[in-house]
């Protein structure tokens, strides 16, 4: 069956229109808003970026919006909302309310300002299509860290087939919003409250079960609050002595409120002068294993947990770049020590990317290995 009415081939279709700055290239406030739609459980079919000095590719824009797509966000600096609404306005044959919405039969359009806040917050316009498609979605969450790309994917075709009579149910209405930074990976499933408990629970044991080894968190808490919540539980101090990460293992930690009760002392060892003198590191093991090693990790946490002063040690050491040290070892190589007073544990890791990449992945390899120490 061919069909050609314009109002079903449209309907729930999302189109999103960005007018931006061509010769500034931050995308943040639309991002923002992609990541929003998807936390309400909406995806856009469409999203454009043009230039606002291109009136006629705008104007073609705005007319496809309306033609083609039942919900048309625009996002725009506020110098251009009277020309924009008196278009918007005059196509729709309808009015923006002082929200920055318009109604027009089963179709809407919003109007979004890039420069300026908003009175019309991303929620409320999930709270529309809520209401107008006749749903509610709810979220639950998977944190993990280290998990590979693949190894997620696998989990969530896995997991909607958990029960294949209903993997159509599953499709239809449960979604799984991916985002990643630095090896710390959310998992958000947004679920319609029309599928069945025993339906999404089984879907959601089945996704944690499978990435397990990488899981931090069911709840949206970030790392550095879980592990906090969690050296809280064990009645535990954390110390950290920290290389190439420059601090930033430290930082994480004291952005969290209350995070006094469990944090003992954050070193930033630069130097191999500091290493030993600061933490204990013996000489001989900078000339014979180098800076960058098992050894020097697992001594600069040793020298944490030997002044008595915490319950577990952290320690970095490693190379982020953008060039090597002196020795032959790569750009990318680092060792994580763990600390206990009964032992500690190394790990290495040879990381690609930038030296940011490489550091900040870095700092959240460090700080989700002392949770798995502790759970």
């Amino acid at each position: 069956m061919i069909i050609t009415d314009k109002d079903v081939l449209k309907a729930k279709r999302n189109c999103l229109l960005v007018l931006r700055n061509k010769k500034i290239n931050i995308f943040d406030g639309a991002e923002n808003i992609i990541k929003d739609f998807a936390d309400g459980g909406y995806y856009f079919d469409k999203i454009n970026y043009i230039a606002f000095d291109n009136p006629d590719e705008i104007v073609r824009s705005l007319i496809d919006g309306k033609e083609n797509y039942e919900n048309f966000v625009i996002f725009c600096p506020s110098e251009m909302e009277e020309t924009l609404k008196k278009f918007v306005t005059a196509l729709y044959k309808s009015e923006f309310n002082e929200l920055g919405i318009l109604k027009s039969g089963q179709s809407n359009a919003f109007m979004l300002f890039s420069d300026k806040e908003n009175r019309l917050r991303l929620e409320d316009v999930n709270n529309i299509f809520d209401k107008k498609y006749g749903v509610k979605h709810e979220k639950a969450y998977i944190k993990t860290v280290g998990a590979p790309a693949q190894s997620i994917s696998k989990a969530i075709a896995d997991a909607i087939n958990v029960n294949p009579e209903k993997s159509e149910t599953v499709k239809k209405l449960i979604d799984f919003n991916v985002s990643e930074k630095f090896g710390d990976c959310t998992i958000q499933v947004v679920y319609s409250d029309e599928v069945q408990k025993s339906v999404f629970d089984n879907v959601f044991r089945k996704l944690v079960n499978a990435l397990d080894e990488y899981v931090y968190s069911v709840e949206n808490f970030n790392l550095a609050e879980r592990l906090v919540q969690l050296l809280k539980l064990r009645r535990m101090k954390i110390s950290v002595a920290e290389s190439f990460t420059g601090g930033g293992i430290s930082k994480k930690l004291v952005e969290v409120p209350g995070v006094s009760e469990v944090y003992y002392e954050g070193l930033n060892t630069y130097s191999n002068e500091a290493k030993t003198g600061r933490l204990g590191v013996v000489k001989d093991t900078f000339a014979h294993c180098g800076a960058v090693s098992e050894e020097t990790a697992a001594q600069m946490a040793e020298g944490l947990i030997n002044s008595g002063n915490c319950n577990i040690a952290v320690a970095t050491t490693g190379i982020a770049g953008p060039k090597s040290d002196n020795t032959n070892k790569p750009v990318g190589l680092i060792y994580i020590a763990i600390g206990l007073k009964e032992r500690v544990e190394v790990y290495k890791y040879n990381l690609k990317g930038t030296r940011e990449q490489i550091t900040e992945t870095a700092i959240n390899l460090a700080m989700f290995l002392a949770y798995k120490t502790l759970k």
